[in-house]
């Protein structure tokens, strides 16, 4: 079983929307999928309330229990988990980061979004864990696209190959309790999820395993 944690500690930088489109993405990979939300905020456990599709698994869970549900995960054959971190609680970053086999961290392409991200960067790395900087909520131009990317390489970090765009699309899904590429299937927002999909894909498993 794989676990992959979205992580930020700054809010409202798509962590959530994050997790349950790659959830629904894995789905459709023919992997048993779960997200435990660490959020207290809980919103990828609204999203799932308004679902009307069984699955994939939303957990609503503290992080104290994080450890024991992985475990029950694994024994009743999850492929892989989404971790949808909490904003601002480094010890839920923390322990998140601990038992993941890769990280992503979402950031909008603002400054102090980029600088915001320092502490999760730093958490993965005394934890030894691969992480990647997704860049989320793209304008479609302006220099701050570029910006960002030159911080963000100026801290040391990778940036995902992959960019999420600002597009409506995102928002309309969630609130229908949907994933973006149920909802328009063959939209940009989509593809952009497909793609991302398959690059966690390639970081987190053998050439041999990835089919998407």
């Amino acid at each position: 079983m794989k676990v992959v944690s979205i992580l930020s500690q700054k809010g409202g930088v798509g962590k959530t929307t994050t997790a349950i489109n790659l959830a629904v993405a894995a789905e459709a990979d023919n992997k048993t999928t779960a997200v435990f939300d660490l959020d207290p905020q809980a919103t990828a456990s609204f999203w799932k309330d308004i679902r009307e599709k069984d699955t994939p698994a939303v957990v609503s869970i503290q992080a104290v229990r994080l450890e024991a549900m992985l475990k029950s995960a694994k024994e009743a054959g999850t492929d892989i988990v989404f971790i949808d971190g909490a904003a601002v609680a480094r010890d839920i970053a923390y322990l998140a980061a601990a038992v993941s086999d890769y990280i992503l961290i979402p950031t909008r392409t603002a400054v102090f979004d980029t600088m915001s991200m320092t502490h999760t960067m730093s958490i993965a790395k005394e934890q030894g864990i691969p992480f990647t900087v997704l860049l989320n909520f793209v304008p479609p131009a302006g220099q701050e696209t570029r910006d960002a990317e030159r911080m963000v390489e100026s801290m040391g970090a990778e940036i995902c190959p992959i960019k999420i765009g600002n597009r409506k699309s995102y928002f309309r899904a969630q609130s229908t309790g949907l994933a973006v590429q149920e909802y328009e299937p063959d939209g940009k927002a989509a593809i952009e999820i497909k793609r991302l999909y398959k690059f966690i894909c390639m970081s987190v498993y053998s050439n041999e395993e990835v089919t998407a």
